[in-house]
């Protein structure tokens, strides 16, 4: 249980610690990791499984305990400095973000995949955002969330058939990461500029608890959803929805074996009456 030690992480491991599953808790704190591992009955890793050697270690430790690992959740998170924007944000701090969530989430499926694949079965659940829409502004914390969820697609597609099953929930609860003054003014910010519209706006500042959030996390690992793979869901309070996959939208074709390219004014064309 990567980011299991408070939140919607730790809500997901007392869950599944009551469904009888065995938990490792992970997080960077070694106290809030050693008293989250007591709470849920389980056992503890400290660290940032962004770094490749943390990732290893914290995957061997769960074999070691247990003998093998079912089960890779993912939810790490940072939230962007405040006020943070493209006009404003640092080099140092657009790489930390992605490396915390983008970062976390590959080194994590990287150490895991290959115990998962040699097994024959296996469970990925990682955490993405509203924000990968863009909608709430920001940068390194939408474009991770946007990388896990190009990562985890992809992983499901080459796993598929070695018993493997990936997944992706963007939650919607009341945390550390979504409270506070800060977080408040950015949320009305965005809504007063028309980035956000109203009911976003409610649903910003009104989340449900995080035990609303985690069914979502403890479905998808369980043999219920032995056939769900490949999918980007929404986990908000009393909502569950999904984002569709992307597909292509057709506005003009024609063929470039006999035809030169298009002319800018009939590409502007296309596209004002697509």
């Amino acid at each position: 249980m990567v980011g299991g030690t408070r939140g919607i992480g730790l809500a997901v491991a007392e869950l599944l610690a009551a469904q009888g599953a065995r938990v490792l808790v992970n997080g960077r704190d070694p106290e809030a990791v050693a008293q989250a591992a007591q709470h849920v009955s389980g056992i503890g890793y400290a660290g940032s499984p962004a770094d490749p050697t943390v990732a290893d270690d914290l995957v061997e430790a769960c074999v070691a305990e247990f003998g093998r690992i079912d089960i890779l959740i993912n939810c790490a998170g940072t939230a962007e400095p405040p006020g943070s924007s493209i006009l404003s944000i640092t080099s140092a701090q657009f790489r930390d973000l992605v490396d915390a969530h983008l970062g976390t989430a590959f080194e994590t499926a990287r150490a895991a995949a290959p115990h998962m694949v040699a097994q024959g079965s296996g469970a990925i659940v990682n955490t993405s955002s509203f924000a990968y829409l863009g909608d709430y502004g920001g940068t390194g914390y939408p474009a991770g969330k946007g990388g896990v969820n190009g990562l985890t697609l992809a992983i499901a597609a080459e796993l598929k058939d070695r018993g493997v099953r990936a997944n992706v929930v963007c939650p919607g609860a009341k945390t550390r990461l979504s409270t506070g003054t800060d977080y408040e003014q950015h949320i009305t910010e965005l809504n007063r500029r028309g980035l956000l519209d109203d009911v976003s706006f409610q649903g910003a500042l009104d989340a449900g608890p995080a035990g609303h959030v985690a069914p979502t996390y403890a479905y998808l690992v369980s043999d219920l959803a032995k056939d769900v793979t490949g999918r980007i869901f929404i986990a908000a309070g009393g909502f569950i929805g999904e984002f569709a996959r992307p597909t292509p939208g057709f506005i003009g074709y024609r063929d470039h074996h006999d035809t030169p390219p298009y002319t800018l004014d009939e590409v502007h064309a296309l596209i004002q009456d697509g």
